[in-house]
């Protein structure tokens, strides 16, 4: 099985596919972990990709799909995966085809999660992330035992940068712009599950597997 998981940011993607991961065995393949994973080590692709997200800007297509196709050629995407934060415009979905192609493989399913545009503004910027083990708790929905401080492993916690309202407006309205024509993309291929993200974490997640169940 091969997951594409959509949907604008504060939508949940990241819990989600968390869940998804580990109840179906897949590898995840985050795109923003990836680029902070590789700003941490000091790569050049990864330092680049930081500069775009800080401001609350889509990386380029270039170093995106560079990333990607170094990732998808892993031994452990060979059988399945769950691919989170990319594509995000038509030109990088087209991209992920042709990589596929090559690969003789394709993708089972793309899940889009809709979510109130309001409800995603309160969603982010209420999120904190854990600097040391990178684990997310919101202030109001999923907040840590102690504040400021993760229960996991005593981390400190952080807003991030592209957390913040400022960046938040602005990536909505990238993907208002860029991301959404994705969706029709994927529809007119008979691939697209839309799911009702204003719903609880519990539901969304057994609508995703109803909707995983008609494409499997």
């Amino acid at each position: 099985m091969k997951i594409l998981l959509m949907g604008p940011p504060g939508a949940g993607k990241g819990s989600q596919s968390e869940k998804l991961v580990k109840d179906y065995e897949l590898t995840n393949i985050s795109t923003g972990e990836m680029f902070r994973e590789a700003n941490r080590n000091n790569e050049q692709l990864g330092i680049e990709a930081m500069r775009f997200i800080n401001k609350g800007k889509l990386v380029s297509d270039k170093i995106t799909n560079e990333i990607v196709r170094k990732r998808l050629l892993r031994p452990d995407a060979e059988r399945c995966f769950l691919l989170d934060g990319y594509p995000r415009t038509v030109a990088q979905a087209e991209a992920l085809d042709t990589m596929l192609d090559k690969m003789e493989s394709k993708l089972t399913a793309v899940i889009n999660i809709v979510v109130d545009k309001q409800a995603i503004l309160e969603r982010m910027v209420g999120r904190r992330v854990c600097k040391s083990c990178g684990l997310s708790y919101h202030l109001s929905f999923k907040p840590p035992k102690q504040q400021g401080v993760c229960d996991a492993c005593g981390g400190e916690l952080y807003q991030r940068e592209d957390d913040q309202l400022h960046s938040v407006k602005n990536r909505l309205e990238i993907y208002e712009t860029k991301t959404k024509p994705i969706i029709e993309y994927y529809a007119n291929r008979g691939i697209l599950r839309n799911v009702n993200g204003m719903q609880s974490f519990d539901k969304v997640y057994e609508d995703i597997k109803k909707a995983l169940g008609e494409v499997a």
